[in-house]
């Protein structure tokens, strides 16, 4: 039978290059929201509040391709809704609180780098669960040498000291680890709920529980006209095909070969917010941290060498 895009090799590369890359462009979409709803950096109630309507944006438009697709979005048993409930509200919303404070007590360099330590609770904690998709040392060398394409991006960025403090990286550290867990979680409950509905109510779900954080916080959005709308309408269109798309990936390929490209995340993220700052786009650091990345994601998926007998 013939492989689907999202099983061969060429189609993962080029659907997990698109979520990253859709995923890097949110930070400077961010910055703009902040800009333009008139958010501190320090306001994290408001923060939440903003993250909480693009999430749940998000979920609501995939569950309404899905009902347009024929989709059975209202079709899930009880146990089902739990399952769905409990990724929301670990991969969305938990996730996204311990990310933003640990964000505000530490720097985005910083952040940007522990946040990358993602990829290696990923490969380690798909080791233990599932027999196929073991830990080799050319997968830890691919983590090693993608981790340090991360850290070379960041370099000339400031704020690369050895202080930790648990409410900063630590709370970032703590992001990682719960954003990996629930991905593999989601894998798990994919093999028995559509890709597309899973990820529409758990964004729909972690987005409203956001938004429950923002207003209790007193968070409030200021000036929302149509041209910070529409960017809130980007930010939650690119969240829906971004988290559709990893969800399918994730479901129909070992945890470990997908969790590689989350290294390209700061890069391209790094890169957009030069590109859309108008600064330098021209610096070493960022192809030397492009090469670094792909060697190690070419690395932890290449497929292992068989032995001739």
């Amino acid at each position: 039978m013939k492989s689907s895009l999202y099983q061969t090799r060429s189609g993962v590369f080029a659907l997990a290059t698109l979520c990253c890359f859709l995923w890097g462009s949110a930070y400077p979409a961010i910055k703009n929201g902040y800009a333009l709803l008139h958010i501190e950096p320090g306001d994290i109630a408001s923060q939440m509040l903003f993250a909480g309507w693009r999430f749940a944006l998000a979920g609501v438009i995939l569950l309404i391709v899905a009902a347009t697709m024929k989709k059975p979005v209202l079709a899930l048993s009880r146990r089902q809704m739990r399952q769905v409930a409990l990724l929301g509200l670990t991969q969305t919303a938990i996730q996204y609180v311990f990310f933003y404070v640990g964000l505000a007590h530490a720097t985005g360099v910083k952040s940007s780098i522990m946040n990358a330590t993602g990829v290696f609770f990923s490969v380690v904690l798909a080791h233990f669960i599932y027999a196929n998709d073991r830990l080799s040392s050319r997968k830890m060398a691919g983590c090693l040498i993608g981790f340090l394409g991360v850290v070379v991006v960041n370099l000339g960025g400031g704020g690369l000291g050895f202080d930790f403090s648990l409410l900063g990286e630590g709370f970032v550290i703590i992001a990682a680890f719960v954003l990996a867990a629930a991905s593999i979680y989601g894998k798990r409950i994919s093999s028995e709920i559509d890709p597309m509905i899973m990820t529409g109510w758990q964004l729909a779900i972690g987005g409203g529980v956001l938004t429950g954080v923002g207003v209790a916080g007193g968070g409030h959005l200021e000036a929302l006209d149509l041209q910070s709308g529409g960017l809130l309408l980007y930010m939650a269109l690119l969240s829906s095909v971004a988290f559709a798309v990893w969800s399918l990936l994730l479901k129909h390929n070992p945890v470990g070969m997908i969790a590689a490209f989350n290294f390209l995340i700061p890069v391209f993220g790094v890169a957009l917010s030069a590109l859309f700052l108008g600064e330098n786009l021209l610096r070493w650091s960022y192809l030397a941290a492009l090469i670094l990345v792909c060697i190690g994601i070419w690395l932890v998926t290449r497929s292992p060498a068989v032995k001739k007998g």
